[in-house]
């Protein structure tokens, strides 16, 4: 459950902070992906090296690269003011053919492939470049988790006692106010924007490293589910903790019922997910506005 659990976490938490200033993020797939490959790319070519480098160099590499991605939509969104609901979502789609191109291609420049391997299979990473964790009797803590929860402090602390998560909050209730306010704006959505897709490059360096591979599969989804994860919580950080906790719950028991009973779809889960969202938004939208029958006016 902690392999699905971590990545979820740290992508709503990513999300969360591009929402908290009405910057619609729903590139949380593609920007996965493209940490995910560059990452792998690392862990392919630094098998000399030692272990804690490669991986530090692995999450370096995933933030870096998915937060220019990030960026480089923040500044097509200032400069020429684009959607950026469209511009995330198509990425979501190109760099899925990017993956999928590397994983169905045989050439010698590569490397992701297995070389014994007659038809393409994505290689198995070096020990060096695999995910450890800390021993608890017959429990293996990961590290990504512990990275995860120390994550989830900074970002709430960040939000709530940094002059740039007060001007996250500031832009996010009126970007004309920040600029009377004498804010800069562009720069606010720049740096939260490659923040935010940094850290979706972070959760996915974990991911990799954990699972030892890389696949066209390896986000498990974990940029649509975020994007629940961050509106049940309604982009408040501890309940994102929580709800991230829940739905990690809810998916890995879903799995876990469909290898046990084959009733069960592996899906099931994110059937559930869709109802839980839509009744809180109805509930949510049944508190704040009240239905009112207008009467017809009367003659003079």
């Amino acid at each position: 459950m902690l392999k699905v659990f971590c990545p979820l976490l740290i992508t709503s938490l990513a999300l969360a902070l591009a929402f908290k200033m009405k910057f619609w993020n729903i590139g949380g797939e593609g920007e996965f992906l493209m940490g995910a490959i560059c990452a792998s790319c690392v862990a392919f070519n630094c098998s000399s090296l030692p272990s804690v480098a490669v991986i530090l160099l692995m999450c370096l590499a995933a933030m870096l690269s998915s937060g220019i991605l990030g960026l480089a939509i923040a500044a097509l969104k200032v400069k020429f003011n684009t959607n950026e609901t469209l511009m995330t979502l198509m990425l979501n789609y190109i760099m899925l053919y990017v993956i999928k191109y590397l994983g169905d291609t045989k050439a010698d420049w590569n490397f992701f492939l297995r070389e014994d391997s007659e038809r393409p299979i994505f290689g198995k990473f070096p020990d060096n470049a695999q995910m450890g964790g800390i021993k608890i009797g017959s429990f293996n803590l990961l590290w990504s988790v512990v990275c995860g929860v120390l994550l989830t402090v900074l970002i709430y602390f960040y939000l709530k006692s940094t002059k740039q998560g007060y001007e996250i909050q500031v832009v996010g209730d009126s970007a004309q106010t920040a600029k009377y306010a004498g804010m800069n704006v562009t720069k606010i959505t720049l740096r939260t924007m490659f923040l935010s897709a940094a850290l979706i490059g972070l959760a996915s360096a974990f991911a990799v490293s954990t699972a030892g591979t890389v696949s066209d599969s390896i986000t498990n989804d974990v940029g649509w589910t975020g994007i629940i994860v961050a509106w049940l919580a309604k982009l408040s950080v501890p309940a994102i903790f929580v709800t991230s906790i829940l739905i990690s719950i809810l998916q890995y028991g879903c799995q876990a019922a469909a290898t046990q009973y084959p009733a069960i779809d592996s899906h099931f889960a994110d059937l559930l997910q869709g109802l839980i969202l839509f009744a809180i938004l109805v509930a949510d939208f049944a508190a704040t506005f009240k239905l009112v029958k207008k009467e017809e006016a009367k003659d003079a």
